[in-house]
């Protein structure tokens, strides 16, 4: 009954383009505050989540409650930059880490969760709101904030390989192998040389294959490789694709980034994100809010024209630029993070007997998804330190954990 329109753009300038994206957010969580019961914010220490956290205190007569999640891992711990902006605002601010022990959960996640969920995020998802349960009984968020303006690298990446795309082919391959070969393999978490290596590889791909790859756990070839013989031709002609090719085509712009930004709002922020976090809260009997999915604010941001929101280098930069002087510029200057899992240190470290006890297990080998030998080496290159498959792995344990809850009802969860 609703779709988004990213064709039709605003004659705005920029400055009062700035003065609408507050003013829509302002009212936005404004109508979401409203309540008869108490309320609090997610607060991760993003742009996002800071930017709710800011407008509630302008709203609110009292201190905002607000909660975080972190890890002891340095590389994924993000409280030190909740605190900055709790502090700001004077909120009573709630912290909670996760430690590796937390995979125990995991069989209940999937119980909730009804499906083989592979987002790992799933799992301070549930801390957080089982925390904010405590306390409040509503809690808004900053969810849709990146695919409202553009806070994802690979919405650049889109533009910078268009732009790269129409270059000679010559050039492009020099620069291929020129690059690319004096890039070393690393498995540090997020780091440059690796983005870059994943970016040449698909620079020259049609847009379309470019998001799909750079969204994916596991690439068509992966599985293909992953799977047994007779699994495989069972597929034979079958595509993961075909769903995100059929999005696209029902985008209306001619714009690269609105392409992929429209792709992300009919399908990772719908059936990854906000499945995410509505059954997260819900299993803890807890509200959650989102006033970055306004329908006003996603008509108004759909009407911006990319360049508003990429600009050079920056990401969200409407949204960044309208914030400026609001919001400490230790957070709206920082590299973006992710609402991600130490899950490759975790599966190297103490989970290495867990995912092993549950995937290679006679059970789970003989279910005739998977080359025996293949998902052998997909746990021992983790292992071992020549690849990062934790996604990979922490995929495939909510798969056999859903088999064993659902299918073969041999592990009873309840909630």
């Amino acid at each position: 009954y609703w779709d988004l329109d990213f064709s039709p753009k605003t004659t705005l300038s920029l400055g009062a383009c700035r003065e609408r994206t507050l003013e829509l957010l302002e009212e936005a969580t404004r109508l979401r505050l409203i309540s008869d019961v108490p309320l609090g914010a997610f607060l991760s220490g993003g742009v996002d989540s800071s930017a709710v956290v800011y407008m509630m205190s302008r709203a609110s007569r009292g201190a905002v409650k607000t909660f975080s999640i972190g890890f002891e891992e340095a590389t994924h711990n993000e409280l030190p930059y909740a605190k900055i902006v709790a502090e700001r605002f004077g909120t009573e601010h709630h912290e909670f880490i996760v430690r590796p022990d937390a995979i125990a959960l995991l069989p209940k996640l999937v119980w909730y969760y009804n499906e083989p969920y592979a987002d790992s995020s799933a799992l301070p998802s549930y801390y957080v709101a089982q925390m904010t349960r405590r306390q409040v009984t509503v809690a808004l968020n900053g969810d849709g904030g990146d695919e409202n303006f553009g806070g994802y690298e690979r919405f650049l990446a889109a533009r910078v390989a268009e732009r790269f795309a129409r270059l000679p082919r010559w050039l492009r391959g020099s620069i291929e192998r020129a690059v690319g070969g004096s890039l070393r393999d690393s498995l540090a978490h997020n780091n440059l040389p690796a983005k870059l290596k994943r970016f040449l590889a698909m620079a020259s791909k049609p847009y379309r294959e470019r998001h799909y790859n750079w969204m994916t756990i596991f690439r068509d070839s992966e599985k293909t490789a992953l799977f047994c013989a007779d699994f495989r031709r069972e597929l034979t002609g079958v595509s993961s694709f075909a769903y995100l090719d059929r999005i696209f085509d029902q985008g209306t712009s001619a714009d690269v980034v609105d392409q992929v930004m429209y792709a992300d709002i009919m399908s990772y922020l719908p059936e990854d994100l906000l499945v995410k976090m509505d059954i997260a809260a819900m299993a803890n009997s807890l509200e959650g809010r989102s006033p970055f999915l306004d329908h006003k604010l996603l008509e108004f941001s759909a009407s911006l024209p990319s360049d508003y929101k990429i600009r050079g280098g920056t990401l969200k930069y409407v949204l960044k630029s309208a914030l400026r002087g609001k919001l400490p510029d230790s957070i709206l200057d920082r590299s973006k993070m992710g609402f991600g899992v130490p899950v490759n240190d975790w599966f190297r470290g103490s989970l290495q007997k867990y995912t092993r006890e549950i995937l290679l297990d006679p059970v789970a080998l003989n279910r005739g998804y998977f080359d025996q030998d293949a998902l052998r080496r997909l746990i021992e290159d983790h292992v071992q330190g020549r690849a990062n498959n934790g996604a990979r792995i922490w995929a495939l344990l909510n798969l056999e954990l859903w088999h064993r809850i659902f299918i073969d009802k041999s592990l009873s969860v309840t909630g």
